[in-house]
């Protein structure tokens, strides 16, 4: 956990047009082949307060693996963080005016979670429209509780409109198999274009406007080919 604090302060320091963390719908494309990727964002709600990374590498060009985490705080106070380890592949990778679909599994555990985490898996598939002005996500997934020893089908839908030609207009909707879904929307923006971008967002639940949202604040940074 010290490590991945150094990193985000590091990234952060450094001065994070896909569907990336920190939003919650995937999209059916990869970490370029042969290269690796940091995201990173700040994710602030009420008094608390959640630093993530998340390291992706695709080391042969259709096998994208990341490992990263959280550090949480509930004010001064900090809070048990949170681990992620996933696992991604394309059976049709996304092309301009066409569609790709993909495979994702891995083990997450959430911030200030007292039980050790739960697996999962989902599908995206994501289209794209007008030349790629407009890209679409879908997910469809599940995930095992294991605290409340449930299953429970998980779902996403994500969007990205090209505003210029390095910021994008990106909106999502997602659930699990009950209760109210989340939304978020923002804005993301290459600084330097297929290697450094930037993004904020605001979500909140759909019934609970008033009473909970949040803000976020990320760093997104891809290197040159490395393998």
């Amino acid at each position: 956990m010290r490590l991945l604090s150094a990193l985000i302060v590091l990234l952060v320091g450094a001065s994070s047009a896909e569907a990336a963390r920190p939003m919650i719908t995937d999209d059916a494309r990869l970490t370029d082949a042969g290269s690796c990727q940091v995201e990173s964002w700040v994710h602030i709600h009420g008094k608390q307060r959640e630093l993530w990374a998340l390291p992706a590498c695709n080391p042969g060009g259709n096998f994208e693996m990341t490992l990263g985490g959280a550090l949480a705080y509930d004010g001064s106070r900090q809070e048990s963080g949170a681990a992620v380890i996933q696992f991604k592949t394309l059976f049709k990778p996304l092309a301009i005016n066409g569609y790709g679909i993909g495979l994702a599994a891995g083990y997450a555990s959430q911030p200030g979670s007292a039980h050790t985490g739960n697996p999962y898996f989902y599908v995206p598939v994501s289209f794209s429209l007008a030349d790629d002005s407009v890209v679409i996500h879908t997910n469809l997934g599940y995930t095992r509780e294991r605290e409340n020893q449930e299953n429970r089908l998980t779902w996403g839908v994500g969007s990205e409109i090209q505003l210029t030609s390095r910021s994008h207009l990106i909106a999502e909707s997602y659930g699990q198999g009950k209760g109210n879904p989340f939304f978020q929307v923002g804005i993301r923006h290459w600084i330097v274009p297929n290697h450094v971008q930037i993004d904020t967002t605001y979500g909140s639940q759909f019934g609970a406007i008033g009473h909970q949202h949040w803000f976020s604040i990320g760093l997104r940074l891809i290197s040159p080919t490395l393998f």
